[in-house]
């Protein structure tokens, strides 16, 4: 599908975006969290990944030097979990560090992979990371990372987030999807069993739930949509569902968006609803002036970044929705944004550029490994047309 980005019409004048601001805050993140975040240390993997996407989209990865760059991505894939042979399926990247102890006692390291598995949440941000940064994934094991999103599948084809322990719902139905299409690979996945669970999850109003029987979100609206595209199965919405989840989405615009009705609005959504609305192409039904007016009002426009309501404090999550949801107008200064995926166009081209590297390699082994059952083949069938014909004795 296309992604076109529609250009605002507004005469007037509109505020500046302190683009700079905003990635020197971004930036800030990368090398100190403050003390409120202490609580979010587990996931520090999706800061990261706010962090590094959201100077993608302001068209400032420039400031990440080539050193931090490194650093970045050798401290991502620390977070790899590869099972052995005879150990669960549980691959991915993990959000806890804490789990990987800095010891050489390896009674101690034997022991602790038992408590490492990957987590779906962490595994999509840390990949988005890796292509965003222009790493060529090699140091992946694919197939056992699909293995890992496989295995914590269940019978009504939704998802948990990992192995053990976990709710399962529509946000890990999305970040399976991620994964698998972004490592375009989707072995073991049930894609049909993912199809039910999200139409089930389908409300009388036309948005969709986080789970059976739950109230319809903005959120877990363009979870749905996202993973139904990202597994080639969005056409099988008919017409007629369409256009209604497209009014049920139109309907969240207050003048920013809200994530469900009666509700305050809020920047993320200007992202979560805007998306979904990109997904069906119908963008351009929603009031852009008005939806930029509300982002523009939770700006810090002092230290940079946006933040949830007016007047309230900054933080990573909403800076970079914010920005996604300026970007979906066209905002000067943006990179636009893939919005399934949620990353920037530039690393979606990236990651197809990988993808296009994969086949080829398979389709070059594939060609090897035929000509090597030729040629295996037809040494077989000369040795055994040599043996016949041999005037020697064969053995009694």
């Amino acid at each position: 599908m296309s992604y076109h980005i529609v250009d605002m019409t507004d005469p007037a004048e509109p505020e500046p975006v302190v683009l700079a601001k905003h990635a020197k805050n971004l930036l800030r993140f990368l090398h100190l969290l403050p003390a409120r975040m202490s609580s979010h240390d587990d996931t520090r993997s999706t800061i990261v990944f706010f962090a590094v996407c959201g100077l993608d989209v302001l068209n400032s990865l420039h400031l990440i030097s080539p050193e931090l760059r490194k650093d970045i991505i050798d401290w991502t894939y620390g977070g790899l979990v590869t099972p052995r042979d005879h150990e669960r399926q549980c691959g991915g990247f993990m959000g806890c560090r804490a789990m990987v102890p800095k010891t050489e006692d390896a009674e101690v390291l034997e022991s602790m992979r038992a408590y490492q598995w990957g987590h779906l949440a962490i595994t999509y941000t840390s990949i988005a990371v890796l292509v965003t940064l222009g790493d060529d994934l090699s140091r992946l094991n694919r197939q056992s990372i699909v293995r890992g999103v496989a295995a914590v599948q269940h019978e009504d084809g939704s998802f948990s987030a990992s192995i053990d322990g976990s709710e399962n719902d529509m946000r890990f139905v999305y970040c399976a999807a991620t994964i698998c299409h972004m490592l375009d690979c989707w072995e073991g996945v049930n894609k049909d069993a993912m199809f039910e669970f999200i139409m089930r999850s389908l409300r009388y109003d036309y948005g969709f739930s986080q789970g059976l029987e739950g109230e319809a979100h903005g959120g877990t609206t363009f979870c749905a949509l996202a993973a139904l595209e990202l597994s080639e199965q969005l056409h099988r919405l008919d017409e007629v569902t369409v256009e209604r989840i497209k009014r049920w989405l139109v309907f969240r615009q207050m003048d920013g968006f809200q994530g469900r009705p009666n509700k305050p609005v809020d920047t993320c959504y200007s992202f979560w609803i805007g998306a979904a609305l990109c997904i069906l192409n119908s963008f351009e039904l929603t009031d852009y002036a008005q939806n930029r007016e509300y982002i523009m009002s939770t700006e810090n426009n002092l230290i940079g970044g946006f933040a949830k309501w007016p007047k309230s404090t900054p933080d990573p999550f909403h800076t970079y929705l914010g920005l996604c949801g300026l970007a979906f107008i066209g905002e000067p200064g943006l990179n636009a944004v893939m919005p399934s995926l949620n990353i920037s166009m530039a690393a979606y081209k990236h990651l197809n550029q990988l993808h296009e590297r994969w086949k080829t390699n398979n389709n070059g082994l594939t060609h090897e490994l035929t000509q090597l059952k030729l040629t295996v083949g037809s040494s077989a069938e000369a040795g055994t047309k040599t043996t016949s014909s041999s005037s020697l004795i064969s053995a009694q």
